[in-house]
């Protein structure tokens, strides 16, 4: 669904997606990093040792530095947003996040904990799971279009996808969630614990994307899904 040259449309209408942008990049990642440290390195100290923090911090970072693209058109669609826009903001943060998302990491995992993440494991990271599913969803995008025709493609094609990006998506939690379940049910304390900053920060970075949308008079059908994916 992804379409690189929606972002040509960004001059249009610019309030939502500047403050989704802000929001993502220039808060999200750095509150995040801040209720991980304040958490895990002095309120839950007493459950959680210095090396057991360090991890969760930068876990914590790494989540908080990846927008969310799977869920986004869901979300859109449950608060009846406008799709087209959710498609620009989709857009714009797949690419920034091939530029952004390395440098960040890198330098708040190693300010806000003891770890080193070693930048090719980063760069890496981003070619393999960012660089390479979007040039290849690119160029099959536009080769269906330039064979099809963009109705074939949006009305015929894209439909029948849907079941099976949901169905991945599903199977891929449920892979995790088996792969880790002994430290789920080893460890159902810390997950507890470690649910509590990712909510605040959740709710947040959700409820500041929101106001300043509104604050802007972003309409509700941008202002809803942009509070959702600034707080992904």
């Amino acid at each position: 669904k992804v379409d690189l040259a929606s972002i040509m449309a960004v001059g249009k209408r610019p309030k939502g997606l500047a403050v989704t942008v802000f929001v993502n990049w220039l808060v999200k990642p750095f509150s995040m990093a801040l209720f991980a440290w304040l958490f895990f390195r002095h309120i839950f100290s007493p459950w959680i040792n210095s090396a057991e923090a360090d991890q969760y911090i930068a876990g914590a970072i790494i989540l908080a530095a990846a927008p969310c693209t799977a869920m986004v058109f869901v979300w859109s669609y449950l608060v009846d947003g406008d799709p087209a826009y959710t498609l620009v903001q989709v857009s714009l943060n797949d690419l920034m996040m091939l530029f952004l998302f390395a440098p960040i990491v890198r330098f708040l995992v190693s300010g806000a904990s003891s770890l080193e993440v070693p930048f090719l494991v980063l760069l890496y990271s981003v070619v393999v799971f960012i660089a390479i599913p979007l040039a290849a969803g690119t160029l099959l995008r536009r080769w269906f279009i330039s064979r099809h025709g963009r109705e074939w493609f949006e009305q015929q094609l894209l439909p029948r996808f849907a079941p099976v990006s949901m169905t991945a998506l599903l199977a891929t939690l449920v892979l995790i969630f088996g792969f880790q379940a002994d430290n789920l049910t080893g460890k159902s304390l810390h997950v507890g614990l470690i649910a509590v900053p990712i909510l605040i920060q959740v709710y947040f970075n959700s409820s500041l994307t929101y106001a300043l949308m509104r604050l802007l008079k972003v309409p509700f059908a941008v202002a809803a899904p942009g509070a959702l994916i600034g707080a992904s």
